[in-house]
Parts: structure tokens; sequence; C-alpha cells
């Protein structure tokens, strides 16, 4: 979530004459994350979430977060539910951007998760795959291992900081392309599992948001982006695995869907992947984001250190021990 491009209460209105909701009493942008603009609405007795869609979503792919957020509700999974307009749409045009509302989800994004927290995460994450697993939606992923060389060769490499960067980055691109998996089981994954992107009230989990990135993809794939993004423990800038917390996510997840012998040999390789993905998005965001953008720019060498890690590992149990 971020704030790229300003409303006031002219859009207000055009919102408000959209959907059956009551008066938007008040409205405040939100600065965490990176991708769309995102403001959350005060009505007199309940809250929504507006976003308007930017950077990387296309308009062509909204129907389909739309549907998967609706279905996975109607399956009890616990998201945000997009609001239909009058029209019986999800979408309505703002700014000339396109927008959407989704249902306000309580409670909040922990700093630091628990080994409990994972094991919870872990079966959340079975349970969405269990469901959208039949679901009849279909969406390539943007941000799948295929995609990555543009991105990557988009990148300026303006700032000494990041300026040996270019050779590692080409050549582990190369060899993860060249050993990338075939043929996992697969499904729709929700692509983006970061630490604020899932919600706990009374310490239990309490739901899932920010679907934008979801895709068909292989399930294990999924796993590898949770390793990177919550089971890395963070010191003084620096940040080392902790294979307690893989070992709940995984037994979580296995809790309610079983892992095959083929995904977990495959799980190096994924989080190897996985963290070039978010290395190049971080650096591409690093050197592109407009100055004047309302949003916290998230540090590249975070995934540089997670990389590095997962290139001095191998095996499954090296994840485990």
């Amino acid at each position: 979530m971020a704030v790229y491009t300003k409303i006031n209460k002219k859009e207000i209105n055009i919102i408000n004459k959209n959907f059956n909701i009551d008066k938007i009493i008040s409205f405040k942008g939100i600065k965490q994350g990176i991708e769309n603009t995102n403001y959350l609405l005060k009505l007199k007795k309940r809250k929504y979430i507006l976003t308007i869609f930017e950077k990387r979503v296309l308009p062509k792919d909204i129907p389909f977060f739309m549907k998967l957020m609706d279905n996975l509700n109607s399956s009890k999974i616990n998201c945000p539910k997009p609001l239909k307009t009058k029209n019986n749409n999800y979408i309505i045009k703002l700014k000339n951007k396109t927008a959407c509302i989704v249902s306000f989800l309580e409670g909040k994004d922990k700093k630091i998760l628990n080994i409990n927290d994972c094991y919870a995460i872990g079966k959340t994450i079975a349970r969405m795959h269990m469901v959208t697993n039949k679901m009849k939606l279909n969406r390539k992923n943007s941000m799948g291992i295929r995609n990555l060389k543009p991105l990557l060769e988009s990148i300026k490499f303006k700032s000494k900081k990041f300026s040996n960067l270019k050779i590692f980055l080409k050549n582990n691109f190369k060899d993860i392309s060249k050993n990338w998996p075939k043929r996992l089981p697969k499904g729709i994954i929700h692509g983006d599992l970061f630490i604020d992107n899932i919600f706990f009230k009374n310490n239990k989990l309490s739901g899932i948001i920010d679907f934008y990135f979801a895709a068909n993809d292989y399930f294990m794939y999924e796993i590898a982006i949770c390793i990177n993004a919550l089971c890395f423990d963070q010191k003084k800038g620096k940040f080392k695995m902790n294979n307690n917390k893989i070992k709940n996510l995984i037994k979580g997840y296995e809790s309610v869907k079983k892992i095959s012998m083929r995904e977990k040999k495959s799980i190096n390789i994924l989080c190897r992947g996985a963290a070039l993905r978010y290395l190049l998005t971080r650096l591409y965001d690093y050197s592109n984001t407009p100055k004047k953008a309302l949003i916290k720019i998230k540090d590249p060498n975070e995934y540089y250190q997670k990389l590095l890690s997962h290139n001095n590992l191998n095996s499954f149990k090296d994840y485990l021990n």
C-alpha cells in the first residue's frame, strides 16, 4: 500500500454516488507498501479501503483479483471482500485510474512473528491453496521467473552502493532460470505474503490482505516467498534464517495439505528465485520511485543478504536444521 494519487472531496462524492454505502465522513492515505494507492475510508459505523491501481497492475487483471477475493470470502478464507457498485461492477474510475473498494479487515500486522504464528500462517496458506485449486480462474504470474529478465535489464545502477550487483544478479538469474523446476503442483497463490499483509487480532491470525500479485503458480513457490518474507530474523541490519520458523510454517501447511518429495527437493531453487524477485523489484523501486510519492522505500540489501543465504544451502533438510 502507498499513496501516489492524491484525492479530495470530489472523488469521495464520486465514490458515494457509485456505491450503496453511508456517507464517507473522512479519508486518509495509507503509507505502507509500494504498489498501489490506498486510502482508509471512515463512515459512521464502518470502514473501507479504497485502492487506486498503479504501476505493475494491468486493468485486464483486476477482475481476476476481485473474483478471487469474493470466492475466498465465500469459502471462509478471511480476506477483504470487494464491494459492487450500484451497477453491479467491482470497479470505478477515479482521476482516470481504475479503483475499487474492499471491506476493512479487523486486526493488524505484527512486527515480529513467533513460531506459533508461523504455524498458523502455514495452515492458512494450505487452506487457501485447497480452495483456489478448485477455482476456474486464471492469471499468469507477472512476477514469475520468466518475467524477471526485462525487470533486471530495466534497473538503473546509478548508485555506487549497488554498482557491483549487476554481474551477481545476471549470474544468479541465469543459474536459477536454468534449474527452475517443471511440473510441480500448482494453482492460485497469493504471491506476496509479507508480514504486513497478514493480520492478527487477540494474538490469533485474523486474515490476509493485498491479493494484487495473486496468480497461477507453484504452491511451493508460495512457501518459498514466505520463507524469505517471514522466516528471517533481523539484528543490527543483518538477516539470519530462522529454521524453527520455517519448520513450523511447513508443519502448519502439512497439517492441512501434504507437500510432495518433488516439491521439497525444489525448495532451494524456489527460495533463490523468490529472493531474486524481491531484490530486483526493490532495486527498481529504489531507483525509479518519484520523490514526491508518499511511500516508504524498502531496502534492497535485505534481499541481497537473503539470496546469499540461499546460495549457501542445497537440500530441504538445510532449511529445517
